[in-house]
């Protein structure tokens, strides 16, 4: 029987190769392991992001996709709880493939990232459905982070494209907009939606009981003529009624 000795595990270790996927699950008592599927037409770009987080046991590589139609086809798939989507892809680009990804499989969640900050696209970025956006120049952690962030139900968007963002959402939030036919009221239980509050949360954050949250929420369905969470998360978010995260910078040490 032919033995694995020391030494030919060394001469396999030092051959380069990209670092094996972390398809556990997790430790038992743990937090529950994040899917992560890797969109980018780059191979070394997805081999570089698979170095960044395959030592975090909590995120687990799923899949890579290359362009924007085979991210689809992944993620419907694989079922990942986040996409790291690419914005410039061929055959179907990561902007386009976020909107029909959150029409479709609206519980999958997509941070999209970019080389370029695309400041005058940042109003459609937010509106496709993404939960955050990152430029390329991140740090590991600061990606990580991100990552965490965008699974936990928040937003995450890189300090410039916050800025940019939150300066549209306060240029656009005229007398006459949708929001402006909510009540005060109406407009914490949306906050509290979109933040991923449940009723019974809402209701003790608000001092008032569930049912009348419920209430809330439908009147805030009607008025708004938008009939699921993920279409009032996007809402808030693109009204400014929930404050967008933006990304911790580190502490200089200086």
């Amino acid at each position: 029987m032919n033995r694995i000795t020391p030494k030919t595990k060394r001469t396999a270790a030092s051959l380069g190769a990209a670092p094996a996927r972390n398809l556990g699950t997790g430790k038992p008592g743990g937090p529950r392991s994040i899917r992560v599927l890797l969109a980018d037409d780059h191979p070394v770009v997805r081999w570089g992001l698979s170095c960044c987080l395959t030592p975090h046991e909590q995120l687990v590589v799923v899949g890579e996709a290359a362009d924007g139609l085979e991210a689809l086809r992944k993620a419907k798939e694989l079922c990942p709880d986040v996409v790291l989507m690419d914005v410039d892809m061929p055959q179907l680009n990561g902007l386009a493939a976020t909107e029909i990804l959150q029409r479709e499989r609206p519980e999958i969640k997509v941070l999209l990232v970019s080389m370029h900050s695309y400041a005058g696209q940042m109003p459609r970025i937010v509106q496709s459905g993404a939960r955050g956006f990152i430029l390329k120049d991140i740090k590991p952690p600061e990606l990580v982070a991100a990552i965490l962030r965008v699974a936990a139900g928040e937003t995450c968007f890189s300090p410039d494209a916050a800025r940019q963002a939150l300066t549209h959402f306060a240029q656009s939030c005229r007398p006459d907009s949708p929001a402006a036919a909510l009540t005060s009221r109406e407009r914490q239980v949306l906050a509290g939606i979109a933040d991923g509050l449940s009723n019974k949360q809402l209701a003790s954050r608000l001092g008032i009981s569930a049912r009348t949250i419920e209430t809330h929420r439908n009147h805030i369905m009607h008025k708004l003529d938008i009939h699921t969470i993920a279409g009032l998360t996007r809402f808030a978010i693109a009204q400014g009624i929930v404050v967008i995260h933006e990304i911790a910078q580190p502490h200089s040490n200086d």
